[in-house]
């Protein structure tokens, strides 16, 4: 709460004329001074009161790539019964402020203003929470609250098309890749039936006891699966703009794949941030997290992303860490040669991060296809080790263009 130039000139006033009044025995001073006084009890009163309001968000979408509109539509409703809500009232919205007309408001009725979010940039839009100031009408007492409730708006990096998916040395015997829908006979898990199942599939012993139809569901594990390897260390890009390119290329892989129906995943080499945050990175190497074959989900169309847990808003909270750079390589590199997450690695970095290519070249042996994307690179990038495929873009498009000649190694 505070209290305006006007209310505090008139509450000094209020003060002087008390005084002079008694002072000097004037009734007429005391009596303007008692009236200020009132006044400024009455802003007090009626600055006070704190309206009813129901605040509502909508991001229409709420997931974007990098350039793509998306607007934010909020409604403002008075629950109260008796009052109508005289304020001013402001959104934030990123690091701006958007004005929400609610003068006037009566009882039982809305206010919904639709305005852009800006999405010129990567990352997460915080929209909220809103701020209301309550006046009185006298202009001498202002009272903000903010009313609490955000949402969140995920901006993506641009994604680029890529014309195939690098298929490594994960083959059937037949030397093609099974792409069928239904997997081989490896078992993974049981699930519930549902209409079109084949019968042949439905596991009789464990139905019997459960009481409902279980199917089997089975992986092929001749499909080969991609690692993407997102360098996010602040010594690899000296150029933020890099880092911007490689989060591209990252998410024009992923994409690439998930509509191919291929097993991916997303690793970053320094341990994430939590999203939205501002503070640095926690310390520890990044979180396991279990293979989920692609096709289990929906292959999301250009733009459209998976679940909030999936890679693409991984890449719109990702954030340049700091700390021991070599070391947090080595924790990565360590993790994917013990774990062997796939058979296809495409580590993406930026000019500063060519030096330690020799950490990544010896990751050979465990994932026969291995290639580097090295991005804002003024000079060409000579090879750290045989058998790895390097590639110097300008930006994720110039990637793209790339990637028909290299796709096949």
């Amino acid at each position: 709460m505070g209290i305006t130039a006007r209310g505090a000139g008139l509450l000094v006033a209020a003060v002087v004329l008390l005084g002079a009044g008694f002072r000097f025995a004037y009734p007429e001073l005391t009596l303007l001074g008692v009236a200020a006084g009132g006044a400024v009890g009455y802003a007090l009163l009626v600055a006070l009161w704190r309206p009813r309001l129901e605040v509502r968000r909508h991001a229409d979408p709420d997931r974007v790539s990098r350039g793509e509109p998306a607007r934010m539509v909020l409604t403002v409703r008075n629950t109260g019964r008796l009052r109508a809500a005289n304020l001013l009232a402001e959104d934030r919205c990123g690091d701006r402020s958007v004005p929400v007309p609610v003068l006037r408001l009566r009882p039982g009725r809305d206010v919904a203003v639709a305005y852009d979010v800006p999405t010129d940039r990567r990352g997460v839009v915080r929209v909220g929470p809103l701020r209301v100031t309550r006046r009185d009408p006298l202009g001498l007492v202002a009272l903000a609250r903010a009313y609490p409730g955000t949402v969140p708006v995920w901006v993506h990096p641009r994604v680029h098309p890529l014309t195939a998916v690098p298929t490594g040395a994960g083959r059937s015997l037949d030397g093609r890749v099974d792409g069928v829908p239904h997997g081989s006979i490896t078992f993974d898990s049981l699930r519930e039936y549902v209409v079109g199942d084949e019968l042949r599939r439905v596991h009789w012993r464990t139905s019997a006891r459960v009481g409902e139809l279980m199917v089997r569901e089975n992986v092929d594990t001749s499909l080969p699966r991609v690692v993407v390897l997102l360098d996010n260390r602040a010594a690899a890009h000296r150029d933020p703009q890099s880092f911007e390119s490689a989060c591209e290329a990252a998410a024009s892989v992923v994409v690439a794949a998930l509509r191919a129906d291929l097993p991916v995943v997303l690793l970053l080499v320094a341990p994430e941030r939590p999203t939205g945050g501002d503070g640095p990175a926690p310390a520890g190497p990044p979180r396991r997290r279990r293979w989920v074959p692609a096709r289990r989900a929906a292959v999301p169309p250009a733009g459209a992303v998976e679940d909030a847990a999936g890679p693409l808003d991984r890449l719109a909270a990702v954030r340049l860490g700091g700390g021991d750079a070599v070391e947090a390589l080595r924790v990565a590199t360590g993790r994917l040669r013990r774990e062997r997450l796939g058979d296809t690695l495409v580590f993406l970095t930026g000019p500063d991060g060519r030096g330690d290519l020799g950490h990544v070249g010896a990751l050979r042996g465990a994932y026969p296809s291995l290639l580097v994307g090295v991005f804002g690179a003024a000079d060409p990038t000579p090879a750290a080790a045989s058998g790895m495929v390097v590639v110097d873009a300008a930006d994720g498009a110039a990637f793209a263009a790339e990637w028909d000649g290299v796709r096949r190694w």
